[in-house]
């Protein structure tokens, strides 16, 4: 299984903590959208913020998980190119088919992973699914929270085994959520 956490950015910079609630991330994020934002002007296209730090109360790594969400995935090559004009550098799909993951840019704003994906495709739903579910759900939170901070260790040593240790209860939330989306 491919990494879909890869660190985007410094490849020296390695992240180590599961750390609690952090209440700085809306703020954080909120400054990489305005950053952001100007350079999708034209496009059909929203910025979002998901993963664990988008979620009050969740414990998380401290890297803030970016969507360029598109309409239309025939804008995938021009909101590269854009993102690119900006500094990000884009890494390709890091083993995730209907996503594009990019390095960021030394701007001086919080680390993130930055990615593009489409409106209603699985990778997208993957993350506001997830986001979803741990926000309306305290009991997954809590459990989801539980098992990061478990498994944090693994983060100094394998960030893939990080990923896969965790995958089970992921992959349970999002069979909640979606049985509760489809009703």
């Amino acid at each position: 299984m491919r990494s879909a956490e890869r660190w985007c950015g410094d490849p020296t910079r390695s992240v180590t903590t599961v750390d609690a609630y952090d209440p700085r991330r809306p703020a954080q994020f909120e400054a990489i959208r305005r950053a952001i934002e100007p350079a999708l002007r034209g496009l059909d296209a929203r910025v979002e913020h998901v993963g664990s730090t988008s979620v009050p109360g969740l414990a998380a790594k401290p890297i803030i998980d970016v969507d360029v969400v598109l309409a239309r995935a025939q804008d995938i090559p021009d909101a590269i190119a854009r993102l690119e004009g900006i500094g990000y550098r884009h890494a390709g799909d890091l083993g995730i088919a209907g996503r594009e993951a990019f390095d960021e840019p030394d701007d001086g704003l919080a680390p993130r992973h930055l990615y593009l994906v489409v409106d209603g495709t699985g990778p997208y739903l993957d993350h506001v699914d997830l986001r979803g579910r741990v926000r309306g759900h305290s009991g997954d939170a809590a459990r989801y929270s539980t098992r990061k901070r478990e498994i944090a260790h693994l983060l100094t040593v394998d960030i893939d085994a990080y990923v896969e240790a965790k995958a089970p209860i992921v992959q349970a939330i999002l069979a909640d959520a979606r049985r509760e989306r489809s009703g």
